[in-house]
């Protein structure tokens, strides 16, 4: 048997979350997914498939302005964003969908800034 990659096992913890976590129309879905250079977020309604807010670090409004700061920062300015913009859509509590990622660092500062932002989780 091959051994399994990183991204093999991130897919693996994914998939047990993802059976356990299911976004509703009351209770959208706030998904993360975590590039090397980049990090992104959504608001999804499993129920319809549809997402009803976004962001992520190579949005128009946001790249301008988290180009020259660290990650962890720039994960914070994406939790803002993607708070404002899912309060604009009418959604203020969500579940919240770390991807398979640990609850560590960048995903744990776009969680707490969305947080800060106005969503509850």
């Amino acid at each position: 048997m091959a051994k399994a990659t990183r991204t093999i096992l991130r897919q693996r913890r994914h998939a047990r979350v993802r059976a356990k976590v299911h976004g509703s129309t009351e209770r959208p879905r706030l998904n993360v997914y975590r590039s090397l250079e980049h990090i992104y977020a959504q608001v999804i309604d499993d129920n319809t498939g549809t997402t009803l807010a976004s962001a992520s670090t190579v949005d128009r409004e946001l790249r301008s302005q988290v180009a020259s700061l660290t990650k962890v920062e720039q994960a914070q300015a994406v939790g803002k964003a993607v708070a404002e913009r899912a309060r604009a859509a009418g959604v203020t509590r969500v579940v919240f969908d770390r991807g398979g990622y640990p609850y560590h660092g960048r995903v744990k500062a776009l969680a707490e800034s969305s947080r800060e932002g106005g969503l509850e989780f």
